[in-house]
């Protein structure tokens, strides 16, 4: 083991991670004198694995959400990148490269965290393929510098890099995880508060507690998840006590809970329809503005979501408190031409219930304006391939614009360039790309987010996407519970605070 470092820095020294971050629904304290040995927690998800529990895909939010990974750094409640493996950093070369200083920190198999095993880490993640959405299209290089620094450089200056460093995608696992074919084992091998212990299918999942863990012993001693697709069923779960924690109630759901396990909280969430720009009827930009036309966002709003949503503004809603002052009129749009009956499928998913509501309000509102509908709805994790594939003319998609790394300007490059590693609109404009690049640069937060708001008005005046509501979401919390975490950005659920 490293010898210990002093302290550095002690405005980024990191409270234990996952208690008290964010909103809470009880006292969240965490216990480090390991005398907290409350019971198993039983937890009920929205979204099975779709890729074996991969960090490289959407299967890290599930990982990242039980408190089984973390990375250098992590997001705090106003977007910030703050200490987690590594205790400080600073840039070097203008921006391209960046030294992490790590914590003495251990990994769930016992070995101890180095620089050695995060640089290799990072550089795994790197080459994955399809890339990270927190680093696509970043030329990401780490190295070990002695045992406790690691340098992360990049091929232009990248003033936000710690905050791509907070995706759980780029999470580190001990050097027995990754096999040879390029797959990460993920059981026992990370350095969350919680370890995996055992995987049941797409179904279920047992968490142990990680003793060793840095931020402090957990006051549960392990995590048995269920994943259940269906909303209605989460919300039965928890009343009649088979789960103490269950994601996303469906809202017409909420009315049938007691008012005191019904948490909502305002997110950076949004609905949104997105056209395929690139095969199909919505390659024609005409009728993509006849769909726009077409959709009526406050009906949505209130007939779907009852009251625990808003009309869309545009791509930063109202959880983003900065963007509403900030955002400026599309310009450029086309003129919307007749649709004359033309066929359009409209994909989406049935683990958030009122996307397939959704779906059917914008089904009618478009036959309506004279396209012929029809409607593809199946689970995440039978949908995500076909829909990245260009198989449908639409899709009702509900996104966290602030998942990836808590910038506005990398989920706009992730989602709507033309190398966009979550590109569900397949767009690939040469304006927007421009605009993108440019925000890119801004290191100043004011102007980057101004520089995103410009970007913000280009990708809606090509109409590829149609912001439909921006979101709250109601987590289920049984009245036994504390400490349960309410993150608005959706990496987090449960941590060392939480217990029964």
């Amino acid at each position: 083991m490293r010898s210990p470092r002093p302290r550095l820095i002690a405005g980024l020294l990191l409270t234990p991670l996952l208690a008290g971050c964010f909103s809470s629904s009880g006292d969240d304290s965490s216990s480090d004198s390991g005398s907290g040995d409350s019971r198993r927690l039983r937890v009920a998800l929205a979204f099975p694995p779709a890729e074996n529990y991969s960090p490289y895909g959407q299967d890290a939010i599930d990982l990242s959400r039980l408190g089984v990974v973390e990375g250098l750094t992590r997001l705090d409640a106003n977007g910030t990148a703050v200490p987690a493996l590594a205790e400080s950093w600073s840039s070097e070369q203008g921006g391209k490269s960046w030294v992490f200083t790590l914590r003495d920190a251990k990994f769930q198999d016992g070995t101890d965290v180095t620089a050695k095993a995060v640089a290799a880490a990072l550089t795994q993640a790197a080459a994955a393929e399809p890339a990270p959405a927190a680093i696509s299209g970043v030329k990401l290089k780490a190295q070990a510098v002695g045992d406790d620094q690691v340098k992360v450089s990049t091929a232009e200056a990248d003033p936000v890099l710690p905050l791509r460093l907070t995706n759980p995608n780029l999470s580190v696992f001990s050097p027995k995880a990754y096999g040879k074919d390029g797959k990460v084992n993920p059981v026992g091998t990370a350095t969350g508060p919680f370890a995996l212990t055992r995987i049941t299918g797409d179904t279920a999942a047992t968490l142990d507690r990680f003793d060793d863990y840095w931020g402090g012993r957990a006051q549960a001693s392990g995590v048995d998840a269920k994943f259940v697709s269906d909303g209605t069923a989460r919300a039965n779960a928890l009343r009649t006590g088979d789960v103490d924690i269950a994601e996303a109630i469906p809202v017409a759901q909420v009315a049938s809970l007691k008012k005191a396990t019904a948490h909502p909280i305002n997110t950076a969430r949004n609905t949104s329809l997105f056209l395929n720009t690139q095969a199909g009827v919505f390659k024609d930009a005409g009728l993509r503005a006849a769909a726009r036309k077409a959709i009526d966002t406050s009906t949505v709003a209130k007939g779907v979501f009852e009251g625990y949503a808003e009309p869309a503004k545009g791509i930063y809603g109202p959880a983003l408190t900065w963007a509403a002052g900030k955002r400026t009129e599309p310009t450029g749009r086309a003129k919307a031409t007749s649709p004359q009956g033309k066929s359009i499928t409209i994909a989406t998913y049935s683990d958030r219930p009122e996307l397939p509501e959704t779906a059917q309000v914008l089904q009618q509102q478009l036959q309506k304006a004279g396209f012929t509908v029809k409607l593809e709805v199946r689970t995440y994790a039978r949908l995500e391939t076909d829909l990245l594939a260009k198989k449908f003319d639409a899709a009702v998609v509900s996104r966290n614009m602030m998942l990836d790394t808590g910038d506005p300007v990398t989920v706009l490059a992730s989602d709507f360039t033309c190398d966009g590693s979550y590109n569900l609109a397949f767009l690939c404009d040469k304006n927007v790309d421009r605009l993108v690049a440019a925000a890119g640069t801004e290191s100043d937060p004011g102007r980057r987010q101004d520089a995103a708001m410009k970007a913000e008005a280009a990708i809606l005046g090509t109409d590829a996407v149609i912001p439909l509501v921006h979101l709250k979401v109601v987590t289920g919390i049984g009245t036994s519970v504390k400490g349960a975490v309410l993150d608005p950005y959706e990496r987090e659920f449960v941590g060392t605070g939480t217990r029964r």
